[in-house]
């Protein structure tokens, strides 16, 4: 599922986007400054940040330049006031889009489903890593003429892999992300995934999963 981060000191609009999105079908994570936020991108993978403008600790533009810097991940402004100044610095800041409050929610829901359709890896069915396609409609993932149909938690874990190439996830991270917040077993589960993944694709000369000592794991493509 899509994660969405929703950074505003605004408790009560952070709840109304984040009710409004989560009847949507996404997972959201709620932080109250930018400084927050950037501690909880390192502990949680996230597919958007929603971003208040004028927070303190951290102010939106700071975190939307230190979001493009170290995420691959789109960035929708939000804030009170509607000038050329503010949205060109959040234009250069790197953000995808600017939205001014008050609005309308289900506004904001449309921009956050456009801006996902147009983002290149995040949400998309097919991922292609050189001749290999991990297609999420069928679960296949096909090279040439070759299919292979996996488990759906390792067909999981290697298309979130596979969505941020490079990128390393924690053990952690990488639970949360797959088998969810009220899972009971331990970080060992990931490790065996990872092992039977390897071993499926072993022969592939398109992408191998690299153990990033005392951390976790990415996915290399060649």
């Amino acid at each position: 599922m899509i994660t969405i981060l929703v950074v505003d000191d605004d408790a009560h609009l952070r709840k109304l986007v984040r009710v409004h999105l989560e009847q949507n079908g996404y997972v959201v994570i709620e932080t109250p400054d930018g400084s927050t936020a950037s501690t909880t991108l390192e502990k949680h993978p996230v597919d958007l940040a929603i971003v208040d403008l004028m927070m303190p600790n951290k102010d939106g533009f700071q975190l939307s330049k230190e979001i493009r810097e170290e995420y691959d991940i789109p960035i929708i402004i939000l804030t009170a006031k509607d000038s050329l100044v503010d949205k060109a610095k959040g234009n250069k800041a790197g953000t995808d889009d600017y939205m001014i409050k008050p609005f309308e929610e289900d506004e904001l829901l449309f921009r956050v489903q456009a801006i996902l359709r147009r983002f290149d890896r995040v949400n998309s069915q097919v991922i292609q890593l050189n001749e290999t396609k991990i297609n999420k409609r069928s679960y296949e993932v096909k090279n040439g003429s070759n299919i292979t149909i996996l488990p759906l938690k390792e067909f999981e874990l290697l298309y979130q892999l596979a969505s941020f190439p490079n990128r390393t996830f924690s053990r952690e991270q990488l639970i949360e992300k797959i088998w969810g917040l009220e899972f009971t077993g331990d970080d060992r589960t990931v490790d065996v995934h990872i092992k039977r993944l390897r071993e499926r694709f072993k022969t592939s000369d398109d992408f191998a999963i690299k153990t990033v000592r005392g951390i976790g794991y990415r996915l290399e493509d060649s």
